[in-house]
């Protein structure tokens, strides 16, 4: 399996480059397509040094509410000593290329690319790149939704290359899921897991249902089914799903198209409350 990640190239285009793209945003999906991730548009934050990054999904009424999800590129000797400001926020790191030092509880673990992290809601850590290149990685961020007598999960940092991929039933391999939780273990109330289909597989039905997604392509192209529509999508294109979105793909090849997928689950509905 590579270790090839699509990152953003940021610079800004020519005078003379059409504007036409692949951008859209609809009261059921966004298609943020690799061309808008540009310098102009990258944010900052506090207390990180050497650091921007592009928001790639945030909480917003009326869309998708319950996470956000950025790509952070951290240059030598930056990095953060106190990276999250929200107590309640939990978090997946997931890096894409370089190398990162992400220290939790007095340990330090040297995170290349494939490198996955969790990190509990509330807890300390840091992250730094000591080395002489370019790091960049994706920061999955959500409030935690705690249960009384369940209890909170635990840090924990590993590879995708360590995580054997799960086929999904009936599709020979063709369509699987490399999953860094258990999906039994209901102290998690969100997943971040990677998607691979090989050329020519497909999502064959329309899926549709409660849980929000974020999926960024990392590697390959496939026309994706989103709502009543269909978008080619490559490496390097995010898309945004608010709940029940029908969504569905085709992989279109020669290579494996793959994504990093967010969903929230495992808990109840929130209700309204006025």
């Amino acid at each position: 399996m590579s270790n090839t990640y699509y990152t953003p190239k940021g610079g800004l285009p020519g005078q003379d480059q059409l504007l036409t793209d692949r951008a859209v945003f609809t009261d059921a999906y966004a298609v943020i397509p690799k061309g808008t991730m540009r310098d102009i548009v990258t944010s900052a934050l506090p207390f990180w040094e050497g650091t921007r990054l592009w928001v790639l999904s945030r909480p917003l009424s009326g869309f998708a509410e319950t996470f956000s999800q950025y790509i952070i590129e951290v240059s030598p000797g930056g990095g953060s000593d106190r990276p999250e400001t929200d107590a309640s926020a939990q978090g997946v790191l997931f890096v894409v290329d370089g190398t990162i030092e992400l220290t939790f509880d007095g340990d330090t673990h040297a995170m290349g690319p494939g490198g996955y992290a969790y990190l509990p809601a509330g807890s300390a850590w840091t992250v730094n790149n000591r080395s002489d290149k370019v790091a960049s990685f994706h920061w999955v961020r959500k409030a935690y939704e705690s249960v009384e007598g369940l209890a909170a999960p635990e840090f924990f940092v590993t590879n995708e290359h360590d995580v054997a991929p799960v086929p999904m039933p009936g599709t020979d391999g063709k369509w699987s899921t490399t999953r860094f939780v258990d999906p039994t273990d209901l102290r998690h109330d969100m997943h971040v897991n990677i998607v691979t289909f090989e050329p020519g597989a497909v999502i064959p039905f329309a899926e549709t249902h409660v849980m929000e997604h974020g999926l960024y392509v990392l590697q390959g192209k496939a026309v994706y089914r989103l709502n009543q529509d269909w978008v080619e999508v490559e490496a390097g294109d995010y898309m945004w799903l608010r709940a029940f979105c029908p969504q569905a793909c085709y992989a279109g090849g020669p290579g494996q198209f793959r994504y990093l997928l967010y969903k929230d689950v495992n808990r109840h509905m929130r209700f309204i409350r006025r």
